[in-house]
């Protein structure tokens, strides 16, 4: 023991990744969590005899998680395996689902008569995403900044030909390769995991093409991505690392720039030597330390993430569709999409997402049932702070869905449950019910998103999606090393497995 305690306030997946990094560099780690049980938005729901993932359904760049192990010296503690397909794609207009595959025939398969030349096409563009994500990993995303200037020498190394995709949309980007509206679309769908609508997404982020396509592709882990934290929090316990739940911060005592304790709403108060937040840095500054440059009228201004209505159902049948995550999208949808989810007017044929949890763990529904979960992009609450029409939006849902699958859903519904971003809000902090924290606009990204250094308290670090490097889950793993990195004064050699 190196005499240096530390408390984690919030034990979301970066919270007790960067739990796991310190104690077995010999800190005394202390977690304290505001809900119930561990996760923040990596969570889990438990309705009758239905479990659900509750906001993560799949995971990227597993060498990161490998990352991770290999620095605590631990094995991964959960298992996963590579989903095939990655996703399905359905257009309401023609009642047609195209399936995407890492494999290069199956795709030309389906989208060789829709788009001419279109492996030739595909290989130039998943040849660039790939230059783009290795040119730019290691300089932009897995380091820390001290300064604008050390930010903006880093980025002067990245290979200048990448200056022009900086300058447009992730829509635009993939509208240069392919003109098949179908492939534009189902191509920019990944900006809605950053947040944001194509058309608002900056087009540097289209390299998450490679992440699907060329790299490892998209992972489920075996009974759940709840699995994540029960693994951690089990290495966790062999290091006597405790966590304290149903403890809600709500105050902090300083005395000359450092932070002496926080305070919980009992009353109680936690002493440590350095304290790492892991919520919403924004959030935190907002509502804990009333910093006066945080106050609302000041971050409303700031670009968020759309909100997220979700909808949680059982039902008692077996959907016959392939792959377990489905976008739905419509003639609407492109009218839906460039409102940026700043109105929301039920639209007819909305876009949305489900996932069909029952495919991958055993646990997640009775025999005969399936567990699926719909993601809806909406408004935050800055846009749309009324959600007495939920139940009107929940039954559009439905309806849509039944019709695309020919078989009314509203007779087989065992358990249903729907969270609004005034749910989000109050159960994980989330500025505005924004469901991924500050959106990915070029200003809000590297440097210029949140530190992860308080510029007032030396003894106070942050650690999440809000802050750097960004949203995503292996963004969540990489912040814990970056804060561990500053917590300990050195730069960490990450061990990759890949």
């Amino acid at each position: 023991m190196n005499g240096k305690k530390v408390c984690i306030i919030g034990s979301g997946l970066a919270g007790l990744a960067s739990a796991l990094r310190l104690v077995k560099r010999g800190y005394e780690v202390e977690i304290i969590e505001k809900n119930p049980c561990a996760g923040g938005r990596l969570n889990q729901l438990c309705v009758d005899d239905f479990k659900f993932d509750l906001g993560p359904s799949f995971f990227t760049m597993t060498y990161e998680f490998d990352e991770l192990a290999n620095d605590c010296n631990i094995s991964l503690p959960f298992e996963y395996s590579t989903l095939d397909p990655i996703f399905s794609v359905n257009f309401l207009e023609d009642r047609k689902t195209f399936n995407l595959y890492n494999d290069r025939e199956k795709l030309n398969n389906q989208f060789g008569k829709l788009e001419s030349n279109f492996l030739s096409k595909l290989d130039r563009y998943l040849k660039y995403g790939s230059a783009l994500f290795n040119d730019t990993i290691d300089i932009a995303v897995r380091q820390n900044f001290n300064s604008l200037s050390h930010y903006i020498q880093a980025l002067s190394k990245i290979n200048k030909r990448h200056i022009p995709v900086l300058f447009t949309s992730y829509q635009n980007h993939v509208n240069r390769y392919f003109s098949s509206p179908e492939l534009r679309q189902i191509l920019s769908l990944s900006a809605y995991f950053l947040g944001n609508t194509p058309h608002k997404t900056n087009g540097v982020y289209s390299l998450l093409s490679h992440t699907e396509f060329v790299d490892d592709g998209y992972h489920y882990v075996h009974g759940g991505m709840y699995k994540i934290i029960e693994g951690i929090i089990e290495e966790l316990k062999k290091e006597n690392v405790s966590i304290t739940y149903n403890s809600e911060i709500v105050n902090v005592q300083r005395k000359d720039k450092i932070v002496t304790g926080v305070i919980d709403k009992k009353g109680h108060k936690y002493d440590a030597d350095t304290f790492i937040v892991n919520i919403d840095p924004l959030v935190f500054r907002n509502k804990i330390l009333h910093k006066k440059n945080y106050m609302d009228k000041i971050l409303d201004r700031k670009q968020w993430s759309m909100g997220m209505l979700t909808i949680y159902m059982g039902i008692d049948f077996k959907l016959n569709i392939e792959s377990i995550h489905n976008y739905f999208v419509g003639k609407e949808n492109i009218k839906h999409e460039m409102n940026n989810f700043r109105y929301y007017n039920l639209p007819e044929t909305p876009y949305y997402y489900v996932n069909i949890q029952s495919r991958y763990s055993d646990t997640a529904a009775p025999k005969g049932c399936e567990a699926l979960m719909f993601v809806i992009p909406v408004p935050n609450l800055i846009y749309k702070q009324d959600w007495s029409d939920r139940d009107e939006i929940v039954s559009n849902i439905i309806k849509d869905f039944s019709n695309r699958i020919g078989l009314n859903l509203k007779n087989h519904i065992k358990t249903l449950k729907v969270m609004t971003p005034v749910d989000w809000q109050k159960k994980f902090n989330l500025y505005k019910g924004a469901a991924l924290g500050l959106s990915h606009s070029m200003n809000q990204t590297g440097y210029l998103r949140p530190s992860n250094v308080d510029k007032e308290f030396k003894n106070l670090f942050y650690t999440g999606s809000s802050t750097q490097p960004g949203i995503g889950l292996p963004m969540a793993i990489i912040s814990s090393r970056l804060t561990t990195e500053r917590v300990i004064g050195s730069k960490i050699a990450p061990i990759y497995s890949k």
